[in-house]
C-alpha cells in the first residue's frame, strides 16, 4: 500500500493489521526471529499496552523539558564551531554528532563505546527487509556493536539518573521483569538514534536545497515548531514498515487474504498528491499534521517528542548563528532496507 488513505487506515487498524508477527518481511508465526522481538514495535495488545504504558511514564514532556537547556547548550556549541569552519559535513559533524552527544547521556549509557550505536541501529533497520546484499553489508562488523549494546543495557552498566535506569525502577515495581527491562532499554537505542540522525540530516538538506526556507522560518518563528515535521513528510526517514493481516480484508478494489504480509510505504503516503497539495515541495508553512513519518495509531513512534526536541534545539542554534546553508556537492546516501539514510552532505554556511 502506497496511498495515504490506505496506509493511514492500515496503521490505525491494529486488530486487522497486526505487528506481533513482525514489522519486517519475516513472519514470526512461520519463522523464528533472528533476534528477540521488540516489546514495543513488534507486539500487539495486551502486551503492547503494558510495555507502552510503562515507557510513556518515562518519556514525558516534563522529562524532556528538564533536559532542554542541556541539549541547547550542546547544539549551540556544535553549531558555533561549524560556523567558524564555514565548510563541513552536515552528517558526521552535525546530524550524527549532536544526537550521539545528548541521547546516550539521556539514557544513561557509559561513555566508552558509544560509537557502536550507529552500527547497531543500521543493522536493526536493515533486518526489517530481505536478506539481500544490503543486509549482508550491514551485518559486517555489527556483531561487536550488538554485543556492546546488549551489555550496555544491563542494569549494572547503566548510569544513575537516566531513562534506562528508570525502566529498571519499573521492573522493581513489578511492571515488567528484568529481561523485559533490558529489551525495553535496547528499544531506545534501536529506534532513537538512526531515525533522529537522518531526520535532522533531512531538515538540514531541506534548508540547503531551499535557500529561502531558513529566512522564512527566521522571520516567522512560529514555523520553527512544525518545520521538522515538514522535512519528515518531504523526505521520510523511515520509508516502509510491514504488517500481517489477521483476517481477509478488502482494500480499494482488491481483497487481501488472511495471514498476508502487507508492505506500507510511509514515504509514498507522505507525498500522495491525492492528499497533499504540491507534495514534492518542501514548504515550511505547510499544515503537515497527519503525516505518517512517525507512523500512526497505537504503534506511533514513542520517541517522536524526543526527535522533535532534538531538531528544535539544532534549528534554534542554526537560526541564531547561520545566515545561509548551501550544498557544496550533492548529498550521498547510505543504502538501508528501511531507512532513507544519509552518508555525507558537504555544506558551506555563512554566519549572520
Amino acid at each position: 500500500m502506497a496511498r495515504y488513505a490506505e496506509v493511514k487506515a492500515a496503521l490505525a487498524d491494529h486488530q486487522t493489521y497486526c505487528s506481533g508477527r513482525g514489522v519486517g518481511l519475516s513472519d514470526f508465526a512461520k519463522e523464528t526471529p533472528y533476534r528477540p522481538a521488540s516489546l514495543l514495535l513488534e507486539t500487539d495488545p495486551p502486551v503492547h499496552d503494558r510495555t507502552r504504558g510503562l515507557m510513556n511514564k518515562i518519556v514525558t514532556l516534563g522529562a524532556l523539558r528538564a533536559r532542554r537547556d542541556r541539549w541547547q547548550e550542546v547544539a549551540d556549541r556544535i553549531v558555533t564551531g561549524l560556523v567558524e569552519k564555514r565548510f563541513f559535513d552536515g552528517v558526521s559533524e552535525l546530524s550524527e554528532a549532536f544526537p550521539l552527544q545528548v541521547f546516550p547521556e539521556t539514557i544513561g549509557l557509559q561513555h566508552q563505546g558509544r560509537e557502536h550505536l550507529l552500527t547497531y541501529a543500521n543493522a536493526v533497520f536493515n533486518a526489517f527487509g530481505p536478506r539481500n546484499s544490503i543486509f549482508e553489508e550491514g551485518q559486517r562488523g555489527a556483531q561487536e556493536a550488538i554485543e556492546w549494546v546488549t551489555e550496555a543495557c544491563r542494569r549494572k552498566n547503566l548510569l544513575p539518573g537516566g531513562w534506562g535506569m528508570s525502566v529498571f525502577d519499573a521492573a522493581d515495581r513489578g511492571e515488567c521483569d528484568e529481561t523485559e527491562a533490558e529489551r525495553l532499554v535496547r528499544s531506545f537505542l534501536s529506534a532513537g538514534v538512526d531515525t533522529t540522525v537522518n531526520g535532522i540530516g533531512h531538515m538540514l538538506l531541506a534548508f540547503a536545497t531551499h535557500p529561502e526556507a531558513l529566512d522564512q522560518v527566521r522571520c516567522e518563528r512560529s514555523l520553527a515548531r512544525s518545520v521538522f515535521d515538514e522535512s519528515l513528510r518531504w523526505d521520510s526517514t523511515v520509508q516502509t514498515f510491514f504488517r500481517t493481516t489477521t483476517r481477509e480484508v478488502a482494500v480499494a478494489e482488491h481483497v487481501v487474504p488472511e495471514s498476508s504480509k502487507v508492505l506500507l510505504f510511509l514515504a509514498s503516503a507522505n507525498r500522495d498528491p491525492r492528499y497533499w497539495a504540491q507534495p514534492d515541495r518542501f514548504d515550511p508553512a505547510r499544515k503537515n499534521a497527519g503525516h505518517v513519518g512517525f507512523g500512526y495509531g497505537i504503534h506511533q513512534c514513542l520517541g517522536q517528542m524526543v526527535a522533535r526536541q532534538e531538531a528544535e534545539v539544532v534549528l534554534a542554534a542554526l537560526l541564531a548563528k547561520v545566515g545561509s546553508i548551501r550544498l557544496v556537492s550533492p548529498a550521498k546516501r547510505r543504502l538501508n532496507n528501511t531507512v532513507h539514510a544519509l552518508h555525507c552532505m558537504p555544506v558551506t554556511v555563512t554566519p549572520l
